[in-house]
């Protein structure tokens, strides 16, 4: 009886390790969703030589880490303080880690002109501060996360762009930065869902306001209808289910086949040995592909 309790317990154990988690995200589950295998190379795959997991770089993705870096560094400033550094001084300090082959961008026209356009954004963010100049809420994780089932042993991750605080109700607004007009969110996507959920389980404050602001053309965020919150949970609990079943199975096919998709070929290419290594961070490895296939969304094809 003793051995059998002993073993109940390892296994209990073994299920609530983060270590041997399933630790699934907004952005790996849209991996998930639009190509397995790309879901595959980007979250699991590892360089053989580097130990490294492998990444694209490309315009947009830099011009949203500069502006998202610039934006939520303020959210830890004291209100009065907040603008006192003007925010093009950010910017310039933020774009030095995407500037030329790092970013992506194929040469200093096409850079500058990605970097215009942030300047623009962040001139409309200076000019039209809005929920901005409100107290703010960190959530006190360097990566917000939680238990999404401790009993199938996953948990759901992900990060929040600003959490502005309402103080007559003690309760909090998600806010989204948008920086391509490519990408609008639809009502099916699951981005406000899975940032309800985690704010909802990371911090103590309920959830009572969501938007998104797309900087490129609003002056201020555009609020969302909340989701129902157990439906958001059940949904993301039920896709979450379905990627640790196909990691269990390694199974992670393209629905194009060997042939490819949009979605990870880029991945493919790098592995077959055609991408530049532009750079290393946080144990990943950057590439670029090439210049000439670049499509709208800033994939690579």
């Amino acid at each position: 009886m003793q051995y059998n309790d002993n073993i109940s317990l390892y296994y209990k154990t073994l299920m609530k390790d983060k270590y041997t988690a399933v630790w699934v995200s907004h952005s790996s589950i849209s991996d998930f969703l639009k190509c397995p295998r790309a879901y595959y190379l980007k979250n699991i795959y590892k360089d053989k030589k580097t130990g490294h997991k492998i990444q694209t770089a490309n315009p947009y993705m830099s011009l949203g880490q500069a502006v998202h870096e610039v934006i939520e560094s303020l959210s830890v400033i004291p209100t009065e303080r907040r603008f006192e550094t003007p925010l093009i001084d950010r910017y310039e300090e933020a774009w030095k880690k995407v500037s030329g082959k790092k970013g992506g961008f194929a040469n200093s026209s096409s850079e500058n002109e990605y970097k215009e356009r942030g300047r623009k954004m962040l001139e409309r963010v200076r000019n039209n501060p809005g929920p901005l100049k409100n107290k703010a809420v960190k959530i006190d994780m360097d990566f917000p996360h939680f238990w999404l089932s401790e009993d199938e042993n996953i948990i759901l991750c992900g990060k929040i762009d600003w959490l502005e605080y309402f103080e007559d109700s003690d309760s909090v607004h998600i806010i989204d930065f948008k920086t391509s007009l490519d990408n609008k969110e639809d009502g099916e996507s699951l981005q406000l869902p899975i940032y309800q959920l985690l704010v909802k389980n990371t911090q103590k404050r309920e959830v009572t306001k969501a938007s998104y602001w797309y900087l490129e053309q609003d002056d201020l965020p555009s609020e969302k209808e909340l989701p129902d919150y157990n439906e958001s949970f059940n949904k993301v609990l039920s896709l979450a289910r379905k990627i640790k079943l196909a990691r269990q199975l390694e199974s992670f096919k393209c629905p194009n086949g060997e042939a490819g998709c949009r979605e990870c070929r880029p991945f493919e290419r790098i592995i077959n040995g055609e991408g530049e290594l532009v750079n290393q961070i946080d144990k990943r490895d950057i590439y670029i592909i090439g210049y000439e296939e670049e499509k709208g969304d800033g994939t690579i094809l």
